[in-house]
């Protein structure tokens, strides 16, 4: 095929196999035009830029290479993505991205065939990309599979797990570690490229497996001297000593802008017929955008912005952020108490606890992307009296749930779970939505379990978690502003598992645990209306329940409801099960639990979310008229109203 080079090659990918046949210099414009597209669609959409701008690239290279989708392509996380769904027949949606009934942010199976795998979560791409080259290889296929994976997401054991049984396997399989913060390797030049290509071709790895069918001839000792002293001699030219410990065949470091370089290296794992391969590509985030380039850290993740200028559009708040808050109120603790310290697992700035370590650097500790080994680090600090905070959003905590029972609640050590992100997340969508914590927390004996109603809340929690020693305790908050209530200076230690009245009724009562309190209370204004004298309450804590205001309220009202931004198996289920149980059910009380519905939801706006599960004011409203039977229009078919 021959196209002249001012001819926008972009607009001729339909599918990867397009541009099967393209010169490299070809490709190089090709990625010119696949970076610029990539910068003006997240423009128009905000999401993650600096990530995908570093792998264009690296995109470009593979899917020139490789048989996409029959050749299984697994990013690992999913924030860089973008150019490979432009380049994947998805182009046309790009701008859709993270919007409503538009493109995941990340990869996703239901989305397209070149998403073998979803990803939002780190660290599982060598894994599902052995699992799908065991099953290529029972199913007696030739296709190829490449796991490619950033250096920050080889922080979690889950990666060295997935190498240790792969290499074991010897099975077949590339994965491309995608270094973008030199956080390994120097920079790279030709040299390095030329013997990453040397090394990684046809020849050496003949010549190599010949001597080692001359050195298994040998005796044991000799064998392994001769084994050793070639990955000793590798490991001096090209580094990756680690990496071929635990079976893989390394190449690299290679310089991952450069198509040139790659190319040639990637054909030659493609086409090699042994064992698992690594490649070494050092990239830089952001390659190609300025603003991006300067600071990596903050175009990770971003809001529309110029392209221009590279200004985010950013709204004025209406209130503190959560996130700001709960950071904070834990620094002002912390000032009067020595013993408190922090943890975070490769979020600092996600947290707030980049503001933590501002102020006390030496009590502040970002363990990587290990969220496992968070849990149980701050385990240990708790059992030499230190006071631990594991700030983590509430998805990322799922991962640490075994350690959460076995090395905290079990032993019942008193570590503090702040709880970021719980509930409806907006753009990130069902990957990143907090849906499960108070469920799984709840269960577990020992644990205390409160959730925020608003931000000065937020602020006694901080303050009764810091107090109590007692055993576990988590809180949790959602992602956003505050609703814009007045801040109290100083946090106020809350009585474990006693609520508040926030508004007092007759007829209905309804019982909120967490953010949805202003629903509520909004939700109570139009059944007054409608004649329908409403009680608000805020419960603070699941566990232990308040069940004196429990009872309170079921025998002074008709009707409870409970609203929680939760799955089922939560809130609303631990109040069910303390009624039956204690007989409140007996005397013909209505009783409806509102919780997250049972699905899944999609990215969109919070509010369209909200309304997907059924937690708005007007879903509680509802809830409230089908209870008694009533219109919409508030007629009712009971007298007795």
């Amino acid at each position: 095929m021959t196209k002249s080079s001012t001819t926008p090659l972009l607009d001729t990918v339909r599918k990867p196999s397009d541009m099967s046949d393209f010169s490299t210099e070809q490709l190089i414009q090709l990625a010119d035009e696949l970076r610029r597209e990539t910068i003006d669609a997240v423009s128009v959409t905000g999401g993650h830029l600096g990530a995908g701008l570093g792998v264009v690239e690296l995109t470009v290279a593979i899917h020139h290479v490789f048989n996409t989708p029959e050749d299984r392509l697994i990013w690992d996380v999913g924030h860089q993505c973008y150019p490979h769904k432009i380049l994947t027949g998805r182009r046309d949606r790009i701008r859709t991205l993270r919007q409503g009934g538009g493109l995941s942010g990340f990869t996703k199976r239901s989305e397209s065939d070149y998403d073998p795998f979803g990803a939002a979560h780190s660290s599982t791409s060598i894994s599902a990309g052995l699992g799908m080259a065991v099953g290529r290889d029972l199913q007696d296929r030739k296709n190829h599979v490449i796991s490619v994976i950033g250096d920050g997401s080889m922080s979690a054991g889950m990666a060295y797990e997935a190498m240790n049984n792969a290499g074991a396997m010897d099975s077949r399989q590339i994965v491309i570690l995608n270094d973008n913060d030199m956080s390994i390797a120097p920079p790279v030049g030709a040299m390095s490229a030329y013997l990453s290509r040397l090394l990684s071709g046809r020849s050496y790895r003949s010549l190599r497996e010949m001597m080692k069918q001359i050195a298994s001839r040998l005796p044991d000792p000799l064998e392994r001297t001769a084994k050793r002293a070639e990955e000793f001699a590798r490991g001096m030219v090209t580094g990756g000593t680690l990496f071929e410990e635990l079976g893989f065949f390394y190449v690299g470091p290679i310089d991952g802008h450069n198509l040139e370089h790659l190319i040639p290296i990637l054909k030659n794992a493609r086409d090699s017929e042994n064992g698992p391969i690594l490649i070494h590509c050092v990239t830089q985030k952001g390659k190609g955008y300025a603003p991006a380039e300067a600071a990596a850290d903050k175009y990770h993740g971003v809001s529309k912005f110029d392209v221009i200028t590279g200004a985010q559009a950013k709204a004025t708040p209406n209130a503190p952020s959560y996130t700001k808050v709960f950071a904070e109120s834990l620094i002002q603790e912390a000032r009067d108490d020595d013993s408190i310290v922090a943890v975070t697992a490769a979020m600092p700035d996600g947290t707030g606890l980049n503001l933590f370590e501002q102020a006390y650097p030496e009590r502040c500790f970002d363990v990587g992307i290990a969220e496992q080994h968070a849990v149980t680090f701050a385990a240990g600090m708790a059992t030499e009296g230190l006071k631990p905070f594991v700030a983590i959003y509430s998805t990322f905590l799922q991962r640490a749930y075994d350690q959460v029972v076995h090395d905290v609640a079990i032993q019942n050590l008193p570590v503090r779970f702040a709880i970021d992100r719980a509930g409806l997340v907006g753009a990130d969508g069902s990957t990143h939505a907090g849906s499960f914590d108070t469920t799984y927390l709840a269960t577990l004996p020992n644990m205390v379990v409160m959730a925020a109603a608003d931000e000065a809340e937020l602020k006694h929690m901080v303050a009764t978690a810091a107090a109590y020693d007692q055993g576990p305790c988590s809180f949790r908050y959602p992602r956003g502003e505050g609703v814009g209530v007045d801040m109290p200076e100083k946090g106020d230690v809350l009585e474990i598992g006693k609520g508040r009245v926030i508004k007092e009724g007759s007829k209905i009562a309804i019982l909120s645990f967490g953010t949805r309190l202003s629903e509520a209370l909004s939700a109570s204004e139009t059944l007054d209306a409608k004649g329908l004298s409403t009680t608000v309450a805020d419960a603070r804590f699941c566990k232990p329940l308040d069940e004196d205001l429990i009872r309170t309220l079921a025998a002074s009202h008709e009707l409870l409801i409970t609203v929680e931004e939760g799955a089922v198996g939560g809130f609303g289920s631990h109040v069910m099960q303390f009624l039956a149980m204690s007989g409140l059910l007996d005397g013909g009380l209505k009783v409806r639990p509102l919780c997250m519905a049972d699905l899944f939801i999609d990215q969109d706006k919070p509010e369209a979310m909200y309304d997907t599960a059924g937690l708005n004011a007007q879903q509680i409203v509802d809830a409230a008229l089908n209870a008694f039977e009533l219109q919409a229009d508030g007629k009712s078919n009971l007298s007795a109203l």
